[in-house]
């Protein structure tokens, strides 16, 4: 199911079979919560270097329907993607103000974001939904608590967690699907680390860490990493869930995780922001109006071996979809184009020294 095939310290290059191919790890998932990553196409997906992708199975159980997607043929066929697919399981949207109606010990209660009705979720619905629609990683339902809560809320929805996590367990009947736990705790250390000692002694296949990247320092979430990593089975793939941004993926990696998810590239896209290995770039600033180069020289992605800067910052200022289009295939090109590198890094025992001269090319921009 995953093994580790290099690894440069913490860092490791692995293999995670799954029923619609094999994703070689580090590896980045973008968004596509309702079963298409915005203003790109599977095709495109695929031709900058994706070969996974994250959906939200409770909003897709609710729009179009677990019966639409199966009479399709479940929902790689629904959506025409080949390659891997990973679910969460709806656990997002209880920590979303439009969505959150409150919680339980048997579930939580949401709010449609499509016809404000409420539903409720327990963890053997989110199983089931997801074991439905045929994904190939699941995620166990759980209760992500807000940044902003004191350590009596998130102790309470830690618990809350690891018990939804158990029963999760108890309700998977597919063995060809592969389900992941989620550690909570919140930025408290020791609630962090109960988490992480609990969901680690469960049968997962993998494990996901979850309830960073919501708001809280950089800091803290490094910090949060330190308590988790050494943890975790290192027989088992290592998934921080919400982190996108370029510099953050690579100090993750260093520390020894496998798997990352973020709407980040493609919303710093749709807001004219693209990443290069020299910093970030705003298109629409005047600087680029008559600019005829490549976003980025020697970037081998659609955009850059065709259109110049001068035509995106145009597109832009037009409001044109194309430019939403090209700019966000670019970011996720990127993305990969790192990752593929950072690996070749670790498995030539190198990735000191290339997260260094990523470093560096970022200061000098």
């Amino acid at each position: 199911m995953f093994r580790i095939i290099h690894k440069d310290g913490n860092s490791r290059v692995g293999k995670l079979r799954t029923l619609h191919g094999t994703v070689e790890t580090p590896v980045f998932l973008p968004v596509a919560t309702k079963a298409t990553a915005k203003h790109l196409s599977p095709k495109e997906l695929t031709e900058a270097g994706s070969h996974a992708v994250i959906c939200n199975s409770f909003l897709l159980s609710l729009r179009p329907g677990i019966s639409t997607i199966t009479k399709s043929g479940g929902l790689h066929k629904f959506m025409g993607w080949e390659n891997a697919i990973f679910t969460d399981s709806g656990g997002f949207q209880l920590l979303s103000e439009p969505f959150f109606q409150k919680t339980n010990d048997k579930g939580g209660y949401i709010k449609s974001p499509f016809d404000g009705k409420t539903h409720f979720l327990s963890p053997e619905m989110a199983v089931e939904i997801q074991q439905s629609i045929g994904s190939d990683v699941m995620m166990c339902l759980d209760e992500m608590p807000l940044y902003t809560q004191g350590r009596l809320q998130v102790a309470s929805a830690t618990r809350r967690t690891h018990g939804w996590a158990k029963r999760c367990l108890a309700a998977r009947t597919s063995a060809k699907q592969l389900l992941f736990g989620i550690v909570q705790g919140g930025v408290y250390k020791d609630l962090r680390k109960k988490s992480t000692q609990f969901i680690a002694s469960l049968d997962f296949d993998g494990i996901s860490i979850g309830g960073l990247a919501v708001g809280e320092p950089k800091k803290k979430m490094h910090e949060m990493l330190k308590v988790s990593l050494p943890l975790l089975p290192r027989h088992k793939p290592r998934y921080l869930m919400g982190v996108g941004s370029p510099p953050e993926l690579l100090e993750s990696i260093s520390m020894g995780v496998d798997i990352f998810d973020s709407a980040f590239p493609t919303q710093n896209a749709r807001h004219g922001t693209l990443f290069t290995f020299h910093g970030n770039m705003k298109i629409t600033n005047l600087q680029y109006r008559e600019d005829a180069k490549p976003v980025e020289q020697g970037c081998p992605c659609y955009l850059c071996t065709n259109f110049s800067r001068a035509y995106l910052h145009h597109l832009f200022r037009m409001n044109e979809p194309l430019g939403l289009r090209l700019a966000s295939l670019h970011n996720i090109f990127f993305l990969n184009r790192l990752l593929r590198e950072t690996k070749a890094a670790i498995k030539e025992s190198g990735l000191k020294k290339f997260k260094k001269r990523f470093k560096l090319l970022l200061r000098k921009q």
